[in-house]
């Protein structure tokens, strides 16, 4: 099981010492599992699963201004289609101009959204039957967007930054992978637990070549409260699947680095995870983080972020 490691740094900079912002290049055979923009996915082929079967899922996957244009599109559809079939019977709807699409399809959203104005109202039966099945459509439409838009704002998030690089670099005499995670929010995050792990290309004596999972035993996994910032560190020992990695070897191997950090969100009391992945050209040897905690003269604790990213010569 992959354990993580919680260490704080602390003390004064060092004004002798130069950080340079991480600025990784990219560069990498296959696309990362953990997908960081829209483009990096993976394209399946042969799944045959109908778009219509997990709606649900889609509408909570959705990006907010996806999810408001597709719900105003059948908002308008809806209404478009209920005008029609209003205009199949002339004078279905009292006051309403003769053959007026534009009356028809407000009375429509009069009729979806149960306002009722009063200026225009159904005129004959076929219209009464058709004003019954557009309230029930509209209520069903109505009790269905509400629960999305109520998930959707409830659903438990982590602001959860990761460093954009991972640095390899002695501590204590030992080479040590370090990476750097920091909560964005005020609120803590209780009990969280941190995995880490290793996936390479290696080729079987078969000659066939195989993508491995390697579980990271970390300094520390737990730490009972997340306030600020954790840095995560993995040992590189004789017993390490990275004993002996260069920055070559994790560019020959296509090495990917998953990361995940599990906690409960003090405020909401609900479960919250991040992931990260850091690619090989992404994880710096012989390099260190800066330090980004100082203190103000009347001893008040300060974090400065601009620094989270930046690293150091080992």
């Amino acid at each position: 099981m992959a354990r993580g490691a919680g260490v704080l740094h602390s003390g004064k900079r060092m004004p002798d010492q130069n950080p340079q912002p991480a600025n990784p290049k990219p560069a990498r055979r296959t696309p990362s599992i953990v997908s960081r923009l829209p483009g990096q996915q993976v394209r399946r082929i042969g799944l045959r699963v109908p778009w219509w079967t997990d709606l649900y899922h889609r509408a909570l996957t959705l990006r907010w201004w996806q999810f408001l244009g597709v719900g105003c599109a059948i908002y308008l559809a809806v209404n478009v289609v209920f005008a029609l079939l209003y205009l199949a019977q002339p004078g279905s709807i009292s006051g309403a101009r003769p053959g007026s699409f534009a009356d028809a399809f407000f009375f429509s959203v009069q009729t979806i959204a149960t306002i009722g104005y009063g200026q225009m109202s159904p005129g004959t039966l076929y219209a009464n039957v058709l004003v019954t099945i557009e309230t029930m459509a509209g209520l069903v439409f109505l009790a269905l967007s509400t629960g999305v838009v109520f998930a959707r704002i409830s659903r438990p998030t982590a602001r959860v930054v990761f460093g954009r690089v991972a640095t390899v670099a002695p501590q204590d005499g030992v080479p040590t992978l370090s990476f750097r995670i920091g909560n964005e929010r005020r609120s803590q995050i209780l009990e969280a637990d941190v995995t880490v792990t290793l996936l390479r290309y290696e080729r079987t004596r078969e000659g066939v070549q195989f993508r491995r999972f390697y579980d990271l035993a970390l300094s520390r996994s737990h730490t009972p409260v997340f306030a600020l910032t954790f840095t995560v560190m993995h040992p590189i020992g004789p017993d390490s699947p990275l004993h002996g990695a260069t920055a070559a070897s994790l560019v020959a191997e296509d090495a990917e680095l998953l990361i995940s950090v599990t906690g409960l969100e003090e405020t909401t009391s609900q479960t919250v995870h991040a992931r990260y992945a850091y690619l090989p050209d992404e994880v710096l040897f012989d390099r260190r983080f800066a330090d980004i905690f100082d203190s103000d003269p009347d001893g008040t604790r300060v974090i400065n972020y601009t620094r989270f990213h930046d690293t150091l010569p080992a």
